[in-house]
């Protein structure tokens, strides 16, 4: 979010103010309080990114499925909403380094069938690493077949379900929580999303729902959460990365992530 003085006949900015937009429902990320006002972890670090920076932040609420396309009009000037580095979102838009990080997850309801048969034997499963990623997925794609799994809407758990799961139903939701509450009534047979998120869902009825299987990591699952940037703010861009190298380098991300998720998310 963020306001440009234009310098002189060549158009050179002076960032003093700077409009983020975040979509508010994607606890712990970010959030909306019953006030309205924007809260959560990315809020928190762009406060500190921005005294970094010399900058006054505004904040702006935005839908999730509109996010890029209103930051490609101009409506805000940067995006922090949990937005993941992937080279299909870097083709429209740029990003900063990255400022957090994590696996995604599926979760089913104890009581189903999926709670065993989804443990697929590997804790982790690198999607960069196809040859040993491969037997792992084939085993999902099997233990999944007739089954439907719900994730939201343009994100990367729609893209590996696309590419790794696509003969398996993929039921889509503006938000993750409403893929929770079809999960709970059994209209899905399982969920898939950021692991913190996840989480978060399943701690509103620990009794129905269970995190399984594997922590799916690269791959399509990308390089991690950074600020999304038009490509002509190379400028601001810069502001991003250093602050974000300073907050990383400080520890303020690690002390700002254990706050909100119980564990240190900054990227490795």
């Amino acid at each position: 979010m963020m306001a440009v003085a234009a310098a002189g006949a060549a158009g050179a900015k002076e960032w003093k103010t700077v409009r983020i937009a975040s979509e508010g429902a994607y606890p712990p990320w970010n959030a909306t309080d019953t006030s309205g006002k924007l809260i959560g972890f990315e809020v928190e670090l762009a406060n500190d990114l921005c005294k970094r920076m010399k900058v006054t932040c505004e904040y702006v609420a935005q839908d999730w499925d509109g996010i890029i396309p209103a930051l490609q009009q101009g409506k805000y000037d940067a995006i922090m909403s949990a937005m993941t580095i992937t080279d299909e979102r870097k083709k429209v838009i740029d990003f900063s380094a990255p400022y957090g990080t994590e696996p995604s997850v599926f979760a089913v309801l104890t009581s189903s069938p999926l709670a065993k048969a989804l443990n697929l034997g590997a804790e982790r499963v690198d999607l960069n690493d196809q040859g040993k990623a491969k037997p792992t997925l084939d085993k999902l794609a099997e233990v999944l077949k007739g089954k439907a799994v719900g994730v939201q809407v343009s994100t990367i758990q729609a893209d590996f379900m696309d590419k790794h799961l696509s003969k398996v139903t993929m039921r889509t939701y503006d938000k993750i929580d409403n893929a929770g509450i079809d999960l709970t009534s059994g209209r899905v047979d399982a969920m898939l999303g950021d692991r913190s998120v996840v989480e978060a869902v399943v701690k509103t009825d620990p009794a129905k729902m269970v995190i399984v299987g594997p922590n799916f990591i690269g791959g399509v699952i990308g390089e991690g959460m950074g600020v999304g940037l038009r490509k002509d703010s190379a400028d601001l861009k810069a502001m991003f990365d250093k602050a974000i190298a300073e907050a990383l380098k400080d520890g303020t991300v690690k002390k700002l992530s254990t706050q909100h998720f119980g564990y240190d998310i900054s990227p490795k």
